[in-house]
């Protein structure tokens, strides 16, 4: 008994140190990279490739950015592939290209029939926001290896101290630069003869964290190798042939290469090189096309940036290993796991180009906002049947029987969609008559909260990468709970680890303020809670009444948006404070809460949510006449306890706006500001009202002069420990 707990305590610390290092790798740089396999390319050409993937990463969050290619201005691409050219710039992508329209040493015009470049955007964790520090990082002066890195390196200051005592200087701050100079090392002990995924496969062993890795080297032309763990990493593919196979074989052999003083001094014997050898490519067990050799790969942290160019994608795993070689995919792992799936399947990405452009609004937030009729009927299409009141979520299909036998809800999630579960708990509760637990992932973790078989438990997450969700979701696993995800992204990591899922169908959200997501979480979780109880005759004119107020909601979210200008002219006369609270209860307590957050995360005001019950227990002694107070009152059972709390407030001279239904003449009498929504069913009317707020915090954000997609600090995926 002792020895498990103490293998649980030793568990438990090392759930910490990952979910530390993942805090900060979360906070996404932006990786992308382009190879051209008899596809003759200018090197301009493969330049605003390079930078257009770049562009499209942007809202991710960044300080500099960076991008390495070929260098040399001979006329054959083997001899311009045997040296790399690096430009590095902090500050945005602009910057960076601007800097290449400047550089003499390098025809832009020279063309390659093959060519590797990497591109990267940096969030600073290690080292100062500077050239220097940005990506790619080299090996050496001579640039004899370069990587581009997603995530943190827990070990790297072990792994410095270890190849400065070998001889090799670091020039930056980074934790990446070690992963360059230890590729170096590899390389410079290595047998006679190894590939370039091997000797990647044998780096990765000595890396401890998360990471998402794209590699190019002088030693290996035309070829690219790229690894995973912990952030997501995508390969698109192009081609105007027949390609050998639309499902990748995962090849496994042993690399047990380990680095120490000992073996490093040594070279590997005849057993070590045949254990760390390759299978064999050919076309059983590699991609490329069938008639002509002309092939086209694309490697980004994120489908955003190779939509442009292919839909074809294949998502990585934790710890594969891609290579190309001679035009052909092939992809690697050292060790055999139960369970591991045999091979990496070719998926058709369902995105479209305009879905990631602005079109004629001034940010994506904003457009993000306005598409909100669209998404929230695209969450519902094809599950909904108005005309018959019957839900159909097909990805929950095989497991329905299974959910329905359960004890216990618990939904899990961070930020905006933990929101979404606090939003919809009240009516889970009363249509599944089953008790609801809403935790924060982070603080579910730290209490190692009890879970058992016969619970059921949901992942929420815009991205389907959220760290500190994917570590609560292996934690449920482990324990036997049927897992959930319900997220936005096909091919995430919650969505493939998950048991059975749904699928929000918001379209592709590229601010950072969370919008469209979260109402289409809302409205999954309530048709979740209407599935759930459809043969019980007891609530079908309740569940009725639901559907009918989904069906009109995107019109109801069109009538919201017409108060764009009001919500505008309400920011002008609060932009200058630095506080506003907002007071609610009920189902629009997340209203309040989720309102506060995007208050906070775009226009650096305080702003809090408060439950209205609450207000006695100390927040009224906040209220005077120059705080600022929004008050979501809506005409369901909570009405008169809300009445009583605006009363409150008015009694201590506040000045309350009031987001208030339409037609309540009670409390637009009683106040001098007012938002008047249109009146939905009781439990959907926490959509009709957070609409207002996100349009506020957008205002604000414009007047107070700050850029709307990417605040300060932020990233779009973020783990919170």
């Amino acid at each position: 008994r002792r020895r498990e707990e103490r293998r649980r305590l030793r568990r438990r610390r090392r759930r910490r140190v990952c979910a530390e290092e993942r805090e900060r790798a979360a906070r996404m740089c932006g990786i992308f990279a382009y190879l051209n396999y008899h596809v003759p390319r200018s090197r301009r050409e493969i330049l605003e490739t390079l930078i257009k993937g770049l562009q499209r990463l942007e809202y991710r969050g960044y300080d500099s950015a960076g991008v390495g290619i070929d260098g040399g201005n001979d006329k054959n691409w083997e001899n311009n592939a045997r040296q790399i050219h690096l430009i590095k710039k902090s500050g945005k992508v602009k910057v960076l290209e601007d800097a290449i329209e400047k550089q003499d040493s390098i025809d832009l015009d020279i063309e390659f029939d093959v060519h590797l470049g990497i591109a990267h955007t940096r969030w600073a964790t290690h080292g100062v926001p500077n050239s220097l520090n940005s990506h790619p990082h080299r090996s050496d002066k001579k640039n004899e290896f370069i990587v581009i890195h997603n995530g943190i390196i827990t070990n790297y200051k072990d792994l410095r101290k270890f190849l400065e005592s070998k001889g090799y200087e670091f020039e930056s701050e980074t934790d990446t630069e070690s992963i360059a100079k230890l590729v170096k090392y590899m390389y410079d002990n290595r047998e006679d003869d190894i590939s370039f995924a091997t000797l990647v496969e044998r780096v990765i062993q000595q890396l401890e964290g998360a990471f998402a890795l794209v590699l190019k080297s002088v030693h290996y032309p035309g070829e690219a190798v790229c690894t995973r763990r912990g952030g997501p990493l995508l390969i698109g593919v192009r081609s105007e042939h027949r390609l050998s196979t639309d499902h990748i074989p995962v090849l496994y052999h042993s690399a047990n290469c380990k680095v120490d003083d000992k073996s490093a001094e040594s070279k590997s014997n005849a057993k070590d090189k045949s254990s760390c050898s390759l299978p064999r490519a050919d076309s059983t067990t590699c991609l490329f096309p069938m008639e002509e050799k002309a092939v086209e790969y694309y490697f980004a942290s994120d489908a955003s940036a190779v939509i442009e160019h292919t839909n074809q994608v294949i998502f990585l795993e934790d710890d594969d290993v891609a290579a190309v070689v001679d035009g052909k995919l092939s992809i690697h792992r050292i060790k055999r796991r139960a369970g591991d799936h045999p091979a990496r399947a070719i998926q058709t990405l369902q995105l479209e180009l305009q879905q990631i452009m602005k079109g004629n609004f001034s940010s994506f937030m904003q457009k993000e906002i306005f598409e909100q009729p669209e998404s929230v009927l695209n969450t519902m299409r094809g599950r909904i049947n108005f005309d018959e009141y019957t839900v159909i979520l097909g990805g929950l299909q095989d497991h329905i029987k299974e959910i329905l036998r359960c004890r216990r809800l618990i939904l899990i999630a961070c930020g905006t969609s933990f929101h979404a579960g606090v939003a919809t708990r009240q009516v889970l509760e009363e249509l599944t008559e089953l008790p609801v637990m809403v935790e924060l992932a982070s603080d579910f973790l730290d209490r190692n909260t009890p879970v058992f078989r016969d619970d059921v438990c949901f992942f929420l997450s815009q991205s389907g990468e959220t760290a500190d969700t994917l570590m609560a979701l292996r934690y449920c696993k482990e324990r036997g709970a049927l897992t959930v995800g319900i997220t936005n992204t096909v091919g995430s990591s919650i969505s493939r680890e998950t048991d059975c899922g749904v699928h929000i169908n918001a379209g592709p959200e590229i601010g950072v303020a969370s919008t469209k997501a979260y109402t289409s979480q809302f409205i999954s979780l309530v048709m979740f809670a209407l599935l759930m109880c459809e043969d019980r005759i007891s609530m079908q004119e309740r569940r009725k009444e639901i559907i009918r107020g989904l069906k009109a909601l995107p019109d109801l979210i069109k009538e919201v948006l017409t108060l764009d200008e009001e919500i505008q002219n309400l920011a002008t006369e609060l932009y200058q404070q630095k506080s506003v609270l907002i007071m609610g209860r009920g189902y629009h307590y997340a209203t309040c809460l989720e309102g506060a957050l995007k208050i906070k995360e775009i226009t650096y005001m305080h702003s809090e949510g408060i439950l209205a019950g609450e207000l006695k227990h100390g927040p009224l002694a906040l209220v005077d006449k120059l705080m600022p107070v929004i008050m979501v009152i809506m005409r369901d059972h909570t009405y008169t306890k809300c009445q009583n709390a605006l009363q409150q407030v008015v009694a201590r001279q506040g000045r309350p706006v009031v987001i208030c239904d339409r037609d309540d003449y009670e409390t637009i009498k009683s106040v001098n500001r007012v938002i008047r929504v249109p009146h939905s069913v009781d439990c959907l009317q926490g959509i009709l009202s957070v609409i207002p707020l996100q349009l506020l915090s957008f205002h604000l954000a414009v007047l107070r002069g700050f850029d709307v997609d990417c605040p300060r600090n932020l990233a779009k995926s973020v783990t919170v420990e």
